[in-house]
């Protein structure tokens, strides 16, 4: 099912723990309109970046469990992707390109080797660096 002109249902809610695991990645009606609003800005950010590969889009809570996202996660509504544009740049390239953008975002993560993008109704336009540290992730404001 196409949710915009390069984006999928299937691409956005694809998830390698789901297949492990055998856990349903299926969202539901409500979480459907907000992955087409999530297709909508990631088309977006196409025009900027060039072609964009989604590492992660739309988790159950049984998959956010099991791949350790927050229990708030945007993944969650199907409200974020984690993204990499290897034609553009590093996750930090990739970031900063967002973040100077006209493109509405909550949250621009960097994240080590990709870019979480969440576009959550709450536009705070908050700009993240993710640290991990044994078994643990700990955030700071910005870009490092």
């Amino acid at each position: 099912m196409n949710l915009s002109e390069h984006f999928t249902l299937e691409e956005l809610t694809a998830s390698g723990v789901a297949l492990r695991k055998g856990l349903d990645n299926t969202p539901d009606a409500e979480t459907i309109e907000h992955l087409k609003l999530l297709a909508a800005t990631l088309e977006q950010l196409r025009e900027i970046l060039g072609p964009i590969h989604i590492d992660s889009g739309y988790r159950s809570p049984e998959v956010n469990f099991y791949v350790g996202g927050s229990s708030g996660s945007a993944h969650l509504q199907g409200y974020a992707a984690d993204i990499i544009a290897p034609g553009f740049g590093s996750p930090l390239a990739v970031c900063k390109a967002i973040q100077s953008s006209g493109v509405p975002f909550d949250q621009v993560i960097l994240e080590g080797t990709w870019a979480h993008c969440s576009i959550d109704p709450r536009t705070r336009r908050e700009v993240l660096t993710a640290h991990f540290a044994g078994g643990k992730v700990s955030y700071t404001e910005g870009l490092a």
